[in-house]
């Protein structure tokens, strides 16, 4: 019966001590996730001088990825801890661990590469969540970047789970600032110059306008012919806003444009076919 009691009473001793050890455990938790995003926030302010948005967009990338580190870190921590109040011989399940770490690791080479890819990713701020790029032949935005993968929606609303240690050449089409090019075709009869002057005019009208100003950070520049096409002669602006307005911008400058062109009777090209018919002479009809 003594040898019973002795057994409950270790038993409850190793309970309690295991409780508390859980019970501290999720304080920590607690207090990472309620202050960890506010600190990596603030740390992204003081580190980076990017607009607003985008710091807003690395703060939430870096938390993600510390947030599941810390996670791992801690269960991994609290399930070593209890194992030792149960008197269950860690040191062997160590050593075991270690082992099939290394064999996982020979085995899984690909994996680890992943990894190590999404960590340089999140430290040199290739890009982040809410980051419209392009990478493994597909685009869309950044809705995650895991341990392992960057998880993308395209436009069409497909998702795309694309392998970190793939990524061999990654294009941010939101990072800092965005320069539209914009090219509007004109027909080879139109007036060059007062369609470059009808484009000038649309242009700072749309960067002088209440509603656009704030988007748009520099005056636009019209930086003149750009090509003589098969059926065009192809006109060239150029408007620098915030990165990820610019398909707004460029889809309301084009509608301004035309709708200007039309008033001013300037023609906007397409292309044209020009079919000669010979009469039986051989000489053009």
């Amino acid at each position: 019966m003594e040898i019973v009691r002795d057994l409950m009473d270790a038993a409850g001793s190793q309970l309690t001590r295991s409780l508390v050890v859980v019970l501290l455990a999720l304080v920590v938790w607690w207090t990472f996730r309620r202050f960890g995003g506010r600190w990596v926030g603030a740390l992204s302010a003081r580190t980076s001088d990017k607009h607003e948005v985008e710091r807003e967009q690395r703060a939430n990338t870096v938390w993600t990825m510390v947030r599941r580190v810390g996670t791992v870190l801690l269960v991994l921590i609290v399930a070593v801890t209890v194992l030792s109040i149960w008197d269950v011989p860690v040191s062997g399940l160590l050593a075991v661990g270690s082992i099939v770490g290394v064999a996982v690791g020979f085995g899984a080479q690909g994996l680890v590469q992943d990894v190590i890819a999404g960590f340089f990713i999140i430290v040199e701020d290739q890009y982040g969540i809410g980051d419209v790029i392009d990478v493994g032949g597909v685009s869309g935005t950044v809705e995650d970047i895991q341990l392992r993968v960057t998880v993308l929606r395209d436009l069409h609303g497909y998702v795309h789970y694309v392998p970190n240690g793939q990524i061999q050449v990654s294009t941010n089409r939101t990072q800092d600032f965005a320069q539209l090019v914009l090219d509007v075709g004109v027909t080879y009869g139109s007036d060059v110059d007062a369609a470059l002057a009808v484009m000038a005019d649309e242009l700072e009208a749309l960067a002088t306008d209440a509603d656009w100003a704030d988007i748009i950070l520099e005056p636009p520049q019209i930086l003149g012919v750009d090509a003589l096409g098969d059926s065009s002669v192809v006109l060239r602006g150029v408007v620098k806003s915030l990165p990820d307005q610019r398909w707004l911008v460029k889809r309301e400058a084009f509608r301004r444009i035309k709708l200007r062109f039309d008033r001013e009777g300037i023609s906007i090209a397409f292309p044209q076919v020009e079919v000669h018919v010979h009469q039986a002479g051989g000489a053009p009809a």
